[in-house]
């Protein structure tokens, strides 16, 4: 670990490890998506899906993962045709319809998950209670930071 004197040094060394971090991240993003045979943005948008209480509609899905309302419909077809998703009519418009995740999951999916989430489970685990809420708190905060920069270069 580097010796950190000063709160400019701390800085310093919290966004090069967040550099880090981000880009291993995008790399383990890119082998789980090749080993279940899926583009980065399907697998971050199976992801995303999994997060939220109730289906989306695909005009949703865009806005949630930055894409064009085209892409968002060329990227459920892609994801219901993997059989990861389904689309139901909206119980309130008839025209729309509302995108989840299916209910099953593949055994080669279920199986591609089991190594990466036992070793972060373990990663979690090395930390306290208090840590983990300072965890908790940096990736809530630098999420909002950075979907909203990400906005900010889609407007120019």
């Amino acid at each position: 670990m580097v010796s950190i004197e000063n709160r400019e040094g701390l800085l310093a060394a919290v966004t090069v490890a967040a550099r880090r971090q981000h880009a291993a991240y995008t790399l383990f993003n890119q082998a789980m998506a090749d080993r279940l045979g899926l583009h980065p943005t399907d697998l971050q948008c199976v992801s995303l899906l999994g997060l939220e209480p109730e289906p989306l509609t695909t005009g949703e899905i865009a806005e949630l993962t930055g894409l064009t309302s085209g892409s968002a419909t060329r990227l459920v077809d892609r994801l219901e045709r993997a059989g990861l998703v389904e689309r139901r009519p909206d119980a309130h418009d008839r025209r729309r319809t509302r995108v989840s995740l299916t209910a099953r999951r593949s055994p080669e999916t279920e199986a591609a998950w089991e190594a990466p989430g036992s070793a972060f489970a373990d990663l979690l685990a090395e930390f306290t209670d208090e840590e983990l809420a300072v965890i908790e708190r940096y990736l809530r905060h630098s999420t909002r930071v950075g979907s909203a920069q990400a906005a900010r270069l889609r407007e120019r």
